[in-house]
């Protein structure tokens, strides 16, 4: 071949060569647009990564040519355990759409977000014969997860742990996805108290298996800080937290609730230090004493009492044991606001009374106390009620539920009932052709031995100013004639509170309450009464009659009194303007029912002022109107009662 063939073949060589791109293309074939996503040549991300996110750019220059190209569909290639459709949720574009080099490229960062690829990922587009492209997306997975081992944990269980990473499982490695799953497990252990935990380590072996490593954050050791007059013992007997547990910051904090309630201390708070070893931690309880020692006078009115004055002094960290001991006065002009069944008398009361908290294990306490109380009867008509005794009540809360306590009381008391006005109580009982004989009855007192075991239960959100929650009561109480057996008797009483918040600061509560002679032969004296501030408000001290049964119940409303409950000034804030009604009967009734005509059966509604007094209860001033008939010694234009504290039954 001479030279100027070559030529022409080299000519025409060339020619092919330019001209066979524009061929192939019209076959389907790549052309030159690959975008890819290899950054670093990294490796998988792997659970040795914990917490590293890369957001790698692509190496390809991009290019902001406009094309009209349409994308006719899209091919993903390399999925294994992904399935497509996912993988296509997570991409912008679709078939139908223009393409564009730049939603491809953000399309490909969107699929590595997911976490289930490494970075080597393509985007190859391909041109098809009419004029569209598709788009090919070339992956690779991280490798599967096969299994999980956790060490460390003793709170809380594996089974637990594992179903915060288990949807993982024969999926490849997502660092996103576990990233979520450990802190659902660190919310886990958060929620139930345990905020030391951590996850210490994250690594994976090449099998597929991830390994979690636990620290659950253990207790060193408790110190006791602040204290001069209480002894170290009594704090220690009042912290359930133990070294060596894990710390809960639940349980320390029931530790620092029991401790303030002692009344020893003004404030109690905690410090958590950590130690040379990274699992452990020092607790310090910081308690800060106050005076404990009080004295005080007072005075005021009362429904029972009249116009009264009292003193007392108590200790309420006696001899540094946090026991209380108290001792306290009371001399009244009598009952007021009383019909003429009650004796005008001086109420004259003292009561020595003893509280130890902590009496053989912190769950259990004991209340003592020797009173005296002379005044005139509210039950026997015109009489003067005189009562000596003693009394001791074990309280232990239940571990089954912290809100159920059993109470079991021993007491001794010497009731004497006198005669307060023969003459007049000689001529009621001719008018109504009672008996003379039936006084000496009512006057029946004696010398009784008490045996009472009960149950409370209470979970109000706040014992001064309560909203939600219930508060119930029942008690058998086994009284023995110790002056005369025919006495001996036994009685049955309970009582249930609800309350349901209204509003923002409003309450609703419904209480019933209800008792019952069981056997024996229950002296007047000793019967239940209705009416006053403790049972039917806007009747008189038993003025709805007496007898050994009764039932009642009662609704009221509390509510703020509007702008008070916004001062700085706590006795404000804590009053409540109440709307209440009261419904109650006593069942067979007594020979003093009869004589002053007592209905017994009662309704009333009413107003009132109630006032939180820490330490000692509501406060009640009300007034009620009778809705039924009060008697002839009632009064249908209603009565003001006065009420400390709320009586269980």
């Amino acid at each position: 071949m001479n030279s100027k063939n070559k030529l022409y073949i080299s000519i025409i060589a060339l020619l092919l060569t330019i001209l066979c791109p524009m061929q192939t293309q019209a076959k389907g074939s790549f052309w030159g647009d690959t975008v890819d996503y290899e950054v670093h040549d990294l490796q998988p991300p792997s659970a040795t990564q914990y917490g590293y996110d890369p957001a790698p750019e692509t190496s390809a220059s991009v290019s902001t040519t406009d094309d009209t190209r349409i994308l006719k569909n899209i091919e993903i290639m390399g999925n294994n355990a992904i399935d497509t459709s996912l993988i296509l949720q997570n991409m912008s574009l679709h078939a139908g759409d223009k393409y564009s080099r730049i939603a491809v490229q953000s399309d490909l960062k969107a699929i590595y977000a997911m976490g289930y690829f490494t970075e080597k990922m393509k985007a190859v587009p391909v041109n098809n014969s009419d004029g569209t492209v598709t788009l090919k997306i070339i992956l690779e997975e991280n490798a599967p997860v096969t299994d999980f081992t956790i060490e460390g944990n003793t709170v809380v269980s594996t089974d637990e742990i594992l179903s915060y990473l288990l949807p993982m499982k024969g999926k490849p490695q997502n660092i996103g996805e576990l990233n979520e799953a450990i802190a659902k497990i660190q919310d886990c252990y958060s929620s139930k108290g345990y905020i030391l935990a951590r996850i210490d380590s994250v690594s994976d072996d090449p099998d597929g298996t991830v390994n979690i490593d636990i620290k659950e954050g253990t207790i060193n050791k408790i110190m006791i800080a602040g204290n001069e007059k209480t002894k170290d013992y009594v704090i220690e007997r009042n912290v359930l937290t133990e070294p060596g547990s894990v710390y809960n910051e639940n349980v320390l904090k029931g530790d620092l609730v029991r401790l303030y309630a002692t009344q020893a201390f003004k404030d109690v708070t905690r410090e958590i230090e950590p130690t040379d070893d990274p699992d452990k931690y020092d607790i310090t309880i910081n308690v800060e004493e106050q005076r404990t020692a009080t004295v005080s006078v007072g005075g005021g009115i009362d429904s029972v009492t009249g116009l009264f004055a009292s003193v007392g002094v108590a200790d309420n960290n006696f001899l540094g044991r946090a026991e209380r001991i108290s001792l306290n006065g009371i001399a009244g002009t009598g009952v007021i606001l009383n019909d003429a069944s009650i004796k005008r008398r001086m109420n004259i009361q003292a009561e020595l009374s003893y509280f130890k908290p902590y009496f053989y294990n912190a769950d259990t306490s004991l209340m003592s106390k020797i009173f005296y109380r002379d005044f005139g009867s509210y039950q026997i008509p015109l009489a003067i009620e005189r009562r000596i005794g003693a009394e001791a009540t074990i309280a232990h809360r239940m571990k089954f539920n912290k809100n159920v306590m059993s109470t079991f009381s021993l007491g001794v008391e010497h009731i004497h009932v006198g005669e307060g006005d023969k003459n007049k109580i000689t001529n009621l009982f001719n008018e109504y052709n009672i008996p003379i004989s039936e006084r000496a009855k009512q006057l029946d007192g004696g010398l009784f031995l008490s045996l009472t075991p009960g149950l409370l239960y209470d979970t109000r959100d706040n014992a001064t100013v309560t909203r939600r929650g219930t508060m119930a009561s029942l008690k058998f109480d086994e009284a023995f004639g110790l002056s005369g057996f025919n006495k001996t008797h036994g009685k049955l009483t309970g009582m249930v509170k609800q309350y349901i918040p209204v509003a923002k600061k409003s309450s609703l509560s419904f209480t019933v309450k209800g008792g019952g002679k069981i056997h024996g032969n229950m002296p007047e004296v000793m019967a239940y009464r209705l009416g006053g501030p403790y049972t039917v408000r806007g009747f008189k001290m038993s003025g709805v009659g007496t007898g050994n049964a009764f039932i009642m119940g009662s609704a009221e409303f509390a509510t703020p009194i509007p702008f008070m409950d916004r001062t700085r000034v706590n006795f404000l804030n804590n009053m409540r303007f109440t709307v209440w009604a009261d419904a109650g009967k006593v069942f067979n009734q007594q020979a003093t029912d009869r004589i002053y005509d007592r209905p017994g059966y009662a309704v009333a509604a009413g107003v009132g002022l109630k006032l939180y007094i820490p330490g000692m209860g509501p406060l009640s001033i009300d007034y009620g109107f009778p809705l039924t008939n009060p008697g002839r010694s009632g009064n249908r234009a209603g009565y003001f009662t006065f009420g400390v504290g709320d009586i269980m039954y």
